[in-house]
């Protein structure tokens, strides 16, 4: 395995556990290798990962090298990649705010910012399955084509990128958006953009 990118990983994983976006043993960090995939492995930390806790398994999820078990969420991670090839690194976390609309059983589609609707455009939410399961890969998969976002419903979110620290950054992102909408709701809703303001936006991700 690349000592670079576990040493990356291993960035980035404590940085979320620092912002509080990976609570405990909850969630999984992976990046591409290769024809192979870095992984953490099950029951491991996001925020207090060191080496031992990243394995390197083959796209079918076959343990290729580490000397603990690779996460069971595992094959969420590879169906990412292959339908989106140009992703390199999958995060996925139980951040509060992102979860606590996971848990409503809601997305995220207000367009609050120009930022927020450029990067993301919305952020569907998938139907509960058991984490881990076939079904739960099935019902997320389904979105991964259109978006590098989804939450899933009563469990958490996730998120594909280019690289892991782009992963993190939109980890960082989505979470703040979540944050901001549910702040809205105390000061009596937020103020929704003209859709020919959201057009323009939308035109600007397009060039």
């Amino acid at each position: 395995m690349s000592n670079e990118l576990k040493q990356e990983i291993i960035k980035y994983g404590h940085l979320a556990g620092v912002k509080d976006f990976t609570p405990g043993i909850s969630g999984n960090i992976s990046a591409r290798y290769g024809d192979n995939v870095i992984i953490t492995s099950s029951g491991s930390a996001n925020g207090y990962l060191d080496n031992d806790d990243l394995v390197l398994i083959d796209f079918e999820g076959n343990l290729v090298e580490g000397n603990k078990k690779a996460s069971s969420e595992r094959f969420l991670h590879l169906e990412f990649y292959k339908k989106r090839p140009e992703f390199n690194c999958v995060f996925h976390v139980h951040s509060p705010y992102l979860t606590a609309f996971a848990s409503c059983g809601m997305g995220l589609s207000e367009g609050v910012s120009p930022e927020i609707i450029y990067c993301f455009g919305e952020i569907p939410i998938a139907r509960y399955a058991i984490p881990g399961s076939d079904e739960l890969v099935k019902k997320t998969s389904k979105y991964f084509n259109d978006f590098d976002v989804i939450l899933m419903e009563n469990h958490g979110v996730v998120i594909g990128a280019e690289s892991v620290k782009e992963a993190y950054l939109k980890l960082e992102l989505a979470e703040n958006y979540a944050k901001t909408i549910i702040c809205t709701k105390f000061l009596g809703g937020a103020k929704i953009l003209p859709l020919e303001e959201i057009k323009k936006i939308y035109l600007l991700r397009n060039k």
